[in-house]
C-alpha cells in the first residue's frame, strides 16, 4: 500500500525523544486539522492533542509517541489505516528525511486550501476580523522555483564525504541528498555534484554553508570558508563554475566580505519586473523573495489590488531594494519607499537610477522604533503598502500618517502577524478588511503568504 510505505518512510527517518517516565504508545488516531508546521492534528481518548507527523486531515492512523508532555503529545504516523483522497507520492525521494518540505504528501490544491484555512481561522481567532472577499489562491510553478537558499555544509568522517543541503527534519543534522526538486534546477539537480566538489577542497572541514542565488542572468554559489582557500582549492571552484556555469563567490567573514572569487565577475545579478522594463540588480546575500515567476505574479497583483494612479502619493514600507516600490513609481505620481537595512536603501537607490525612475526617494529607517523624527513621516500619503517581516507592522502603524489614506495593501508573510495588524487597522484607524488570499510563494512548504487589502468607506 503507498500511503503506507509513505506512513514508514517517516517512522524510520523521525527521531524518537523520550520522556523516561512517560514511554512511548501506540495510538490510533483519527486526524482533523493540519498544523502549522504541516503536521497532522487529532485528539488522542482522553482529549490531549497529538501532532503527527506524516499524516494528513481526513486519515485514520496509527501513530507512534516521540514526545509526551502534560497539554499535547507528538507522535509519526507509522501506518496510515485510512488514507486521505488528497494524498499523493512525494516527488522527492529524500522527503521525510530532508527538512527542507513539509507538505509534498499531500496535493498541491489542498496544499492551498489548507493555507487559505490558516489564513482565515488567523484573522477570526487572532484579528476579530474577517475579509469581505477571499482573494483566489495566487498560483505559480511548484517545482524548481526556489532560487535563493541557505545550505549547510558538513564533512562526516564516518561516511568519508561531505554533505550539501537542508537540515533533516531533526535538525541536528544534514540530509544526504543527490537532488532538490524545489530549488532552481540548475542547482537542484547538482547537489551531488557540489558535495563532490566541496569533498575535494582541503578546506572542506571548514566550508561552513553555502548561499544560492539565483537571478535571470546567472547563478550564484557563495561559500562560506572559514580558512583561507589554497590556490589549488580555488582552481577546483573556477573549474567548476565553468564547467556547471556558476559563478563563485567567497565569504571568509561577515556579509560585507562577500566578493567573486575572481573580480571581473563583478558582484551584481539581476532580475526583471513589469514585463521587463525594469532591471533589478542584487548582491547575492541580499534579501530578495526566493520564488521569482511568483514574485512577478505577486507584484502584478497587488499593482492591480492598490490601482496607484498618476495623481497619487504612494507610501511604501519594509521595500528592501525596491521590489514593490518601482513598478509602483511608474504608475504614480510620487512614491516613498523605506527599509530598515540601509545596504537596501543604496541598493533601491541604485535601480531607481538604472532604470531612469526620478519620482521616489528612499529612507533608511528601523520601522519597530520610535519614527517621530523621519522627515516622511510629516508627509500627506493617498495610498500604502505594506511588506513586513514575520514580526508584522504594529510598532509602525500607530505611527504613521494614515489621515489621507484611502487604501493599504498588505502583503505578508506570516497570517498570524497579518491577522494581528488587520485587527489594528480595523478597530483603531477605521478601515474595513475588504480582500485577503494565499499567494503560494513556497509550495510544498507550510509558509503561508498572503494579501489583504483595507480600505476606507
Amino acid at each position: 500500500m503507498e500511503s503506507a510505505k509513505i506512513a514508514d518512510r517517516f517512522h524510520q527517518q523521525t527521531p524518537v525523544t523520550r520522556n523516561r517516565s512517560k514511554p512511548a504508545i501506540e495510538l490510533e488516531l483519527s486526524i482533523t486539522d493540519l498544523s502549522h508546521d504541516g503536521r497532522g492534528v487529532a485528539r488522542s481518548d482522553d482529549g490531549k492533542a497529538v501532532f503527527v507527523v506524516g499524516a494528513l486531515p481526513g486519515e485514520r492512523v496509527k501513530a507512534r509517541t516521540t514526545t509526551r508532555k502534560k497539554q499535547f503529545d507528538e507522535a509519526v504516523a507509522i501506518e496510515i489505516l485510512e488514507a486521505s483522497p488528497d494524498r499523493v507520492a512525494p516527488r522527492c525521494r529524500h522527503f521525510g528525511t530532508c527538512g527542507g518540505c513539509a507538505l509534498q504528501h499531500l496535493s498541491p490544491q489542498t496544499q492551498l486550501a489548507a493555507k487559505q484555512h490558516t489564513l482565515l481561522e488567523n484573522f477570526e481567532r487572532i484579528g476579530h476580523v474577517k475579509p469581505e472577499r477571499v482573494i483566489a489562491p495566487l498560483t505559480s510553478q511548484v517545482w524548481g522555483y526556489r532560487r535563493k537558499a541557505r545550505l549547510g555544509v558538513k564533512y562526516v568522517p564516518k561516511k568519508e564525504k561531505t554533505l550539501v543541503g537542508f537540515r533533516e527534519t531533526d535538525p541536528r543534522f544534514i540530509a544526504d541528498v543527490e537532488r532538490c526538486e524545489v530549488l532552481v534546477p540548475q542547482v537542484g539537480e547538482r547537489i551531488a555534484a557540489i558535495s563532490a566538489l566541496v569533498d575535494s577542497l582541503e578546506v572542506r572541514a571548514l566550508i561552513a554553508q553555502i548561499e544560492v542565488a539565483s537571478g535571470d542572468d546567472r547563478t550564484a554559489l557563495v561559500f562560506r570558508n572559514l580558512a583561507p582557500l589554497s590556490d589549488g582549492d580555488k582552481e577546483k571552484l573556477r573549474d567548476f563554475g565553468a564547467r556547471e556555469n556558476f559563478t563563485i563567490f567567497l565569504q571568509p567573514g561577515n556579509n560585507d566580505t562577500v566578493a567573486p572569487l575572481d573580480a571581473e565577475d563583478g558582484g551584481d545579478l539581476h532580475f526583471g519586473l513589469d514585463g521587463g522594463a525594469i532591471d533589478f540588480a542584487f548582491r547575492p546575500l541580499d534579501f530578495v523573495q526566493v520564488n521569482a515567476a511568483m514574485n512577478e505574479a505577486m507584484v502584478a497583483h497587488a499593482l492591480a489590488l492598490l490601482d496607484p494612479q498618476p495623481q497619487d502619493r504612494v507610501l511604501d514600507l519594509f521595500c528592501g531594494l525596491g521590489n514593490f516600490t518601482l513598478p509602483i513609481a511608474r504608475r504614480a505620481g510620487s512614491v516613498v519607499g523605506v527599509e530598515g537595512e540601509p545596504n537596501l536603501v543604496r541598493r533601491a537607490n541604485e535601480n531607481a537610477a538604472r532604470n531612469g525612475i526620478t519620482n521616489v526617494e528612499f529612507y533608511a529607517a528601523d520601522l519597530t522604533t520610535d519614527l517621530r523624527t523621519q522627515p516622511w513621516v510629516g508627509e500627506g500619503f493617498d495610498k500604502l503598502l505594506l511588506d513586513p517581516p514575520r514580526t508584522g507592522a504594529d510598532a509602525a502603524i500607530p505611527q504613521l500618517p494614515l489621515a489621507q489614506v484611502r487604501r493599504i495593501v498588505y502583503v505578508s508573510c506570516h497570517p498570524g502577524s497579518l491577522a494581528r495588524d488587520a485587527g489594528i487597522l480595523v478597530r483603531d484607524h477605521g478601515f474595513k478588511l475588504k480582500a485577503a488570499g494565499v499567494m503560494d510563494m513556497f509550495p510544498h512548504t507550510a509558509h503561508v503568504e498572503s494579501i489583504a487589502v483595507f480600505e476606507r468607506d
